[in-house]
């Protein structure tokens, strides 16, 4: 990997489009993978950024957004964009997963983010809901979206989840991957079904669940299936791995 590159200094200034909502960082003084999709098992840095449009029943990290239950104040924090890529460059590791929450309520934002963090040898994925077009200045070289469509199982409504212009938008792209939860044949079905309307491709199905039984019973109902539909399956090797600890 090519040595870190300078930060330009604009991110410097203290400006306030260059700083971001943060819920944590993690991936260096505890080392971990990603745990999902096309990168499973890959070593990756983790920036979690604060704040999502959608209120999923189902949704692992309610930290994010779900302020009747958290404290906004003690679970985000406003950090530069030079300081996440001086955090990032500390770090041999190429990998660097921007998640959420939702990404991409920053993606303006973002921008120089991300052109710092390709300047400095790293390689980033995206993880988003799918529900806003990415901006054309990330879809750079280097650059991945691990689309995560919520349906209706998960606990939100695709009223609010399913916003066909910005999947169609990812399918143009040639950058993202779609990668859905389920938790029934059932919910396989509905995937085929907006893969179908949207010329989603390529998929992965990840089991949904929070702990090891969970994942292992609904990897066991949903195999076969997957398997004939000739999809890509994911477990959550983290959850695996790590039994859910925050910053794994």
């Amino acid at each position: 990997m090519s040595a870190p590159g300078p930060v330009p200094s604009k991110l410097t200034t203290g400006d306030a489009e260059f700083w971001l909502l943060v819920a944590e960082c993690f991936g260096i003084e505890k080392p971990t993978f990603q745990g999902e999709g096309p990168s499973c098992g890959h070593p990756a840095l983790f920036i979690r950024l604060s704040r999502c449009n959608l209120t999923c029943t189902r949704c692992d990290t309610k930290y994010t957004w779900d302020w009747t239950q958290f404290d906004p104040r003690k679970e985000s924090t406003r950090r530069s964009v030079a300081d996440l890529i001086s955090w990032a460059a500390s770090s041999p590791v190429e990998l660097v997963v921007i998640t959420g929450g939702e990404p991409l309520i920053q993606q303006t934002k973002l921008i120089p983010l991300v052109e710092g963090l390709l300047a400095g040898g790293k390689r980033v994925e995206f993880e988003t809901n799918g529900t806003l077009a990415p901006d054309h200045a990330l879809l750079l070289d280097g650059v991945r979206f691990n689309v995560s469509p919520k349906i209706s199982s998960f606990g939100e409504s695709e009223g609010k989840s399913i916003v066909p212009a910005a999947l169609d938008a990812f399918a143009r792209s040639g950058q993202a991957t779609f990668k859905f939860v389920a938790s029934s044949i059932q919910d396989l079905d509905r995937i085929a079904e907006l893969a179908d309307a949207h010329a989603l491709a390529p998929v992965w199905v990840m089991p949904e669940g929070t702990t090891t039984e969970s994942i292992t019973a609904r990897t066991q109902v949903l195999a076969n299936a997957v398997a004939a539909r000739a999809w890509y399956f994911t477990t959550r090797l983290h959850v695996l791995a790590f039994a859910s600890a925050r910053g794994r």
